[in-house]
């Protein structure tokens, strides 16, 4: 089978831990540990951060969170951990995970979890060539990653335990609230407020929430690992750092801030992470028709939902940029990510003026 994953690199020294910790611990609890891992960090993701751990038998995915000021409720492993966990029996499509240590317990001062690596293909922002795939190709597969989606926002959370892993009710509520005061937490010198728009989407907040799902956060392409057969189905979905309980049409507005089309403003594409652009693929307006019509949510104006989407990716953006502002990082990528919260929050005030009617 056809193997790929996303970038690799030597572990940067900010982001290192005690590996031989690490291994002496997992040899507790995990059964055919053998010798000595190698380590190397995935250059992908700029919130928590992801290791390879290499044994001569197998491979496993270890995350933890950065070093540095770090939100109240972000960068939770526990979170990632249980949600995962929980969805195993009935939404195949996530890794299988193994151990997860708190921060009291932790063997490197920090929390982490553990889980297996799934062999498979990474798609990033282009589909490869050597596919072969025809417009058909790519409009099946832009349904059957909408379907994957679609298909969590169905799971009853009660059935498989997650009553306690939030407060779906008043969500909606919550996060514009709480995403409004992160952005004000995270301000820095050169930022610019954008009071108007906090200020729009805690005025335009639906009145009833649509329905309550488990959400994923942060649904995109480069978030899978894909099988190796001619559709390329899903075999499992990575990063669940903002899973949560709550409204689902918050979770697709999440999820359309990255579906970037051909058209979009310069300022956009920089965030292009995955082949949303490619011949065949759904428009965001396609995109919610698909959702209505697959859910039996009626669906008018999709405008504060998506205008929503935007404004979180510019608080995360601020959030991660806060942190190269105050020498927190080295990684000199990161200065980037304040003029992209920046341009995001503009592009979030032209959608609140222009609307998205479905």
């Amino acid at each position: 089978m056809s193997d790929s994953m996303p970038p690799l690199r030597e572990v940067r020294q900010e982001d290192g831990f005690d590996i031989a910790a690490v291994d002496a611990e997992l040899k507790k609890h995990i059964d055919d540990l053998h010798g000595v891992p190698g380590l190397r960090q995935f250059t992908s993701g700029a919130s928590n951060l992801t290791y390879l751990l290499s044994y001569p038998s197998r491979e496993l995915v270890l995350r933890k969170p950065p070093a540095g000021s770090k939100p109240k409720s972000g960068h939770s492993m526990w979170r990632e951990y249980t949600v995962i966990k929980a969805l195993q029996p009935v939404y195949p499509a996530v890794p299988y995970v193994l151990y997860y240590a708190s921060h009291e317990d932790s063997v490197i001062g920090a929390e982490f979890y553990v889980m297996k690596r799934v062999p498979g293909l990474y798609l990033s922002t282009e589909i490869p060539e050597q596919w072969g795939w025809t417009l058909e190709h790519t409009r099946l597969f832009c349904h059957a990653f909408w379907d994957k989606l679609i298909e969590l926002h169905q799971i009853d959370y009660q059935a498989v335990g997650l009553q306690d892993f939030g407060k779906p009710q008043g969500y909606i509520e919550r996060q514009i609230k709480g995403w409004n005061q992160r952005y004000a937490d995270a301000l820095t010198a050169d930022a610019e407020s954008f009071e108007d728009v906090r200020d729009w989407l805690d005025a335009n907040r639906p009145e009833q929430e649509s329905a309550h799902s488990i959400l994923h956060g942060d649904f995109r392409i480069d978030n899978l690992i894909l099988a190796d057969d001619q559709m390329r189905s899903v075999k499992a979905v990575l990063d669940w750092e903002i899973s949560a309980l709550g409204d689902p049409l918050m979770d697709l507005g999440a999820a359309l801030v990255y579906w970037i089309e051909p058209h979009d403003p310069e300022a956009l594409k920089v965030l292009k992470k995955q082949p949303s652009d490619a011949p065949g693929m759904f428009t965001r307006r396609e995109v919610v028709q698909y959702y209505a019509e697959r859910t039996g949510r009626k669906i008018d104006d999709f405008t504060f939902f998506y205008a929503y989407g935007i404004f979180r990716l510019a608080v995360i953006a601020q959030q991660i940029y806060y942190r190269y502002y105050h020498q927190q990082t080295t990684n000199k990528a990161f200065a980037m990510y304040g003029p992209g919260a920046k341009a995001l929050g503009h592009y979030a005030r032209q959608i609140i003026k222009q609307g998205m009617e479905i």
